[in-house]
């Protein structure tokens, strides 16, 4: 099987994984992935999806910003304030991961909409759930509300609960 051109991602997964003295299955166990997938992305012949390099991270005690920029999911140079909010959002354990990928493409528009968007290339994340599918409703999948995310925007009042006088 031909290398995908992620080595230096295994190269580097593999001395944190002995800096940390972990076995190859103890990392495995540690993230829940595969032993036989752990051991094909170090060596380079697999190229693991964040969700993934978030689960190694996490185990290996290191940032996940790290792994993100050395498999070339994240630019090196991209601002790092949007590195860090992605990272944040990613690694939050208290979303499931479709909400993770309908919060980033909410927070994606309405960086391109303030004319901050990201190049055509960095758009791999976002293939995953289709643009139909995030939906204000979708994104508050589990009892939140978020009024007002929508393609069109309407007046200037809020529909925020009122007050009464007491």
């Amino acid at each position: 099987m031909a290398s995908l051109n992620v080595g230096n991602l295994g190269e580097y997964l593999r001395e944190q994984r002995r800096n940390a003295q972990l076995s190859l299955r103890q990392l495995a166990d540690a993230a829940g992935v595969s032993n036989p997938y752990l051991s094909q992305i170090e060596r380079g012949l697999r190229k693991p999806s964040a969700e993934v390099l978030q689960q190694v991270a996490k185990a290996l005690r290191i940032s996940a910003e790290t792994l993100y920029v050395r498999a070339g999911i994240l630019d090196a140079e991209r601002d790092r304030d949007d590195v860090e909010t992605r990272a944040v959002i990613l690694a939050d354990p208290s979303l499931n991961e479709r909400q993770k990928q309908v919060l980033l493409q909410i927070y994606e528009s309405f960086r391109k909409e303030n004319g901050f968007g990201t190049d055509a290339d960095d758009s791999d994340a976002d293939d995953e759930v289709p643009a139909q599918d995030a939906t204000a409703g979708d994104a508050a999948e589990g009892g939140a509300s978020i009024s007002g995310l929508g393609p069109r925007t309407t007046g200037g009042s809020d529909a925020g609960p009122q007050q009464t006088a007491g």
